[in-house]
């Protein structure tokens, strides 16, 4: 596969931006040009992916001073396309549509549009009055077997969040630093049991952009899967209301990759909710499911989210992940896995240097 991120780029995080989505997204995408060292009328082509909650690519580019702007789409979707982007950019520059693509995620999610909304679609005529409004019942409920099929408890997702803090103490982008005691962890609130409100990512404003270059040195896309299947949000026809996205990509991305699980050197996972951290390092062969509970009470997963993932850095829907998994390949670090989650459906990608 083709291509190189050159470039990344993010706006500060914060939970009240001032800003609007349009003007988000131009600041990220001319700090994402400026570390790929190209003036932004040297794009070739502009993708993003949203819930009707940003800027349009068009409207984007003409800020940018793009005066002929060729391939450019709006992608209809949300975590599914942290990963499986870098693929429509590479499928492009393959395809010598474009050399340069910039990529872009920008959102009011905390003082604009929320994402924990209760939709009003013709599945949840048959959900809402059961409690489950919005993702997180969902997902919660599906949490609830994973832990129960696993033995995992409560302590093993504290181990979790307080790992994302750990880890997140050192990046001044992080909107949660502080420390989070077992204590701490017992007494926060329940969304939608098991899932308290520090085991769900947070409603951020921000933006994040990526330059895609089929000319440009960085870090190669090794490989990009996108799929999925019964599971998580199609419990109306699944066996196993515990599958999660990875349950279907992991084994096609260690086969479009020709790579395998111990070449990976560093994991920015889609945190989404704190359980789905062991369910993606059982899923693409990192930790076997008997060792899960051991592994992650003794905090084996500490190189996961370096940056303190979604649940303690922000949430850009996943594409912050992306720009660490630069930064942290840029740093000598390998193979970077990257994850896009969006229920029982997704994406992955690798990294190389």
């Amino acid at each position: 596969m083709r291509g190189t991120i050159a470039g990344i780029g993010m706006t500060p995080l914060t939970r009240a931006s001032g800003k609007t989505e349009l003007e988000l997204a131009v600041e990220a995408s001319r700090l994402a040009c400026a570390d790929a060292g190209l003036d932004p009328r040297e794009i070739d082509a502009v993708l993003s992916y949203h819930l009707n909650d940003s800027a349009p690519v068009v409207q984007v580019a003409r800020a940018l001073r793009i005066d002929r702007l060729g391939w450019h789409n709006d992608i209809s979707g949300g975590g599914t396309q942290a990963a499986s982007i870098l693929g429509d950019a590479a499928m492009l520059i393959g395809a010598g549509l474009a050399r340069h693509v910039l990529i872009y995620r920008a959102l009011n999610g905390r003082s604009g549009r929320r994402m924990n909304t209760v939709s009003t679609g013709p599945q949840e005529r048959f959900t809402i009055p059961y409690g489950m409004a919005g993702p997180i019942p969902m997902f919660a409920m599906a949490a609830t077997r994973y832990l129960h099929d696993t033995g995992l408890t409560e302590e093993h997702l504290h181990a979790v969040v307080a790992q994302s803090r750990e880890n997140a103490a050192s990046n001044d982008r992080a909107l949660r630093r502080g420390p989070l005691s077992l204590e701490d962890y017992l007494a926060r609130p329940f969304v939608c049991s098991p899932l308290r409100t520090v085991d769900c990512c947070q409603e951020t404003d921000g933006a994040c952009a990526l330059v895609v270059s089929g000319v440009l040195p960085g870090p190669r896309i090794r490989a990009v899967v996108r799929g999925g299947g019964p599971g998580c949000s199609t419990m109306d026809r699944s066996p196993d209301v515990t599958a999660v996205f990875s349950t279907y990509v992991a084994p096609m991305l260690w086969t479009a990759s020709g790579m395998r699980p111990t070449d990976v050197d560093v994991a920015l996972l889609y945190d989404a909710y704190s359980w789905l951290v062991p369910r993606q390092l059982e899923d693409f062969g990192l930790v076997p499911r008997p060792d899960l509970g051991a592994y992650v009470l003794a905090r084996g997963h500490a190189g996961v989210n370096p940056h303190g993932g979604l649940l303690s850095e922000g949430y850009v829907h996943g594409l912050n992940n992306v720009a660490q998994a630069v930064r942290e390949v840029r740093g000598g670090a390998g193979v970077a896995l990257i994850t896009g989650f969006g229920g029982s459906y997704g994406s992955a990608a690798l990294l190389t240097p």
